[in-house]
């Protein structure tokens, strides 16, 4: 690392804070779900800003969850979601941001990344595929277009960290073998990742600690806190834009 860290991700609890009651929790993100379904609407009928909402995380760390729970009452028509996984060929003969630009939200729309551009700065830095230098011109190249984003189509930008334990993510990872549901979700070469997992947590605070754009790290182990978490940040993000309904069109 070529600064130093001020997030350390040790000294971050993983778990929902002391005193939260989980039904009280759920019962207030219910509410919450509901607020920004009615936003999300707002945003779309609008059409003067976007969002990005950003989740990443280590295997396990419930990133699919996450968008089945928060975004259970939005529209599907407001919405777009992306899965970044290996870059393909065409995607490899390009600019590593090339594949993210073009999927960004237009206005009036809400576009999920399901993990994202930081992942050419993580598991290509934790593998040694690219050296420091490659690795703090990308991290430039990603401020750059964030800004971007932000000041020339009024994207919002929400990027959450879904912060596990490592004894949770085993408990997750086994989850996946030993259930017939999930099963599907098994990837063996997760547990040779889960190898890696300091490596990992230092390449995530490069990110954060670099980032023009704040991070949320969020509180996993409680997925019941999880999803409070991430609805309560979009909901009162979103209240702070001040959309409205446009005005009815006027006749003749």
């Amino acid at each position: 690392m070529n600064k130093v860290n001020r997030i350390r991700l040790a000294d971050i609890s993983t778990e929902a804070p002391k005193g939260w009651k989980e039904k009280d929790t759920e019962d207030e993100t219910r509410d919450l779900v509901k607020r920004l379904g009615d936003l999300q609407q707002l945003l779309y009928a609008e059409s003067k800003h976007s969002v990005l909402v950003v989740l990443q995380g280590m295997d396990g760390s419930g990133k699919d969850g996450a968008v089945h729970k928060v975004f259970d009452a939005c529209r599907i028509t407001g919405l777009t979601l992306t899965a970044f996984k290996k870059p393909t060929e065409e995607e490899f003969a390009h600019d590593f941001l090339w594949r993210v630009h073009k999927v960004a939200p237009q206005k009036g729309m809400i576009a999920i990344f399901n993990r994202s551009h930081y992942e050419d700065i993580l598991i290509q830095r934790v593998h040694g595929w690219i050296d420091e230098k490659r690795v703090e011109q990308r991290m430039r190249a990603i401020n750059a277009l964030e800004e971007l984003l932000a000041f020339d189509n009024n994207t919002h930008i929400f990027k959450f960290y879904l912060h596990i334990s490592k004894a949770e993510q085993e408990k997750q990872l086994r989850q996946r073998m030993d259930d017939p549901e999930k099963y599907w979700k098994h990837n063996p070469g997760d547990w040779k990742e889960r190898d890696l997992w300091d490596k990992y947590m230092q390449a995530y605070e490069y990110a954060f600690d670099n980032s023009t754009v704040p991070w949320h790290i969020c509180p996993v182990d409680d997925r019941w806190y999880r999803d409070y978490f991430i609805a309560k940040t979009l909901v009162d993000g979103l209240e702070k834009i001040g959309m409205q309904l446009p005005p009815l069109a006027k006749e003749g």
